[in-house]
């Protein structure tokens, strides 16, 4: 079966790449915004010889990922405990509902004014805003996942002698791991979707700025090349915690046909 699907997303990958290539090449499209392969190749192989805009191309990747890898990192530090123990502990859940459900629905760019206000103009602000994007969603899907722990497994633990922490750390913490990976990647998701925005205001790297201020001099084949990058990084992003899922979640999907 896990064969089958990805001889199926190979086929999907390959069938996008040949309708792009028709399409560039009988010019059904204009190429001003949909540029042939070669060129957002030849775009991605002069970004790397010569940079782009008094930087190289090399130091735009690592100023996003620098971004997007600290804010990542605290949300995941910060965000898993605090769910766990909200959705363990009601009063505490009541304390912290209110603040996320109202920041949740905020578009990233409606506080990242107030966030340039407080913490200035520099990463600060940038790191901020990401590590807000990839909270919301890992903090919310613990807490839910550990409302959905069956009681009888807590009840049965608690029978047989063991106590609350005992209960976190071997009933509840294990049965929401599934749950934390999968909120990781979303994160993830959610993270990216937001570095363009964090890279709008007095930045001068990064490849969420490069395609932005590609796109603002209708350079297209640039930004597809930057887009493509981003995405290339965001699923090897997304394999490495697959991989880490696969490791400490080894239980998961045994027993079933």
């Amino acid at each position: 079966m896990k064969k089958t699907s990805i001889l199926i997303s190979s086929a999907t990958v390959l069938t996008i790449t040949i309708l792009w290539f028709v399409t560039t090449g009988l010019e059904i499209v204009n190429p001003l915004f949909l540029p042939s392969p070669k060129r957002v190749w030849l775009a991605f192989v002069a970004i790397c010889q010569n940079g782009y805009k008094s930087y190289s191309f090399w130091q735009h990747i690592s100023s996003s990922l620098e971004r997007i890898s600290i804010a990542f990192g605290l949300a995941v530090l910060t965000a898993v405990p605090l769910g766990l123990v909200s959705g363990y502990t009601p009063w505490l859940k009541a304390i912290f509902e209110p603040i996320v459900e109202f920041v949740r629905p905020l578009p990233p760019l409606a506080y990242y004014t107030l966030l340039v206000l407080w913490l200035g103009i520099d990463n600060e602000s940038k790191i901020m805003l990401l590590y807000i994007a990839c909270f919301m969603p890992i903090y919310l899907t613990c807490v839910s996942a550990v409302l959905r722990v069956p009681h009888a497994y807590i009840w049965s633990a608690l029978t047989l002698g063991a106590n609350k922490r005992q209960v976190f750390f071997r009933i509840i913490f294990p049965s929401a791991l599934p749950e934390i990976f999968l909120s990781m990647r979303i994160s993830l998701g959610g993270g990216y979707a937001t570095l363009v925005a964090a890279e709008m205001v007095a930045a001068r790297s990064g490849i969420g700025w490069m395609v932005l201020d590609a796109s603002n001099y209708l350079r297209s084949e640039v930004v597809f090349a930057g887009i493509i990058v981003m995405g290339i990084v965001a699923v090897a992003f997304d394999q490495i915690i697959r991989a880490l899922k696969r490791i400490f979640v080894f239980w998961e999907g045994q027993g079933t046909n």
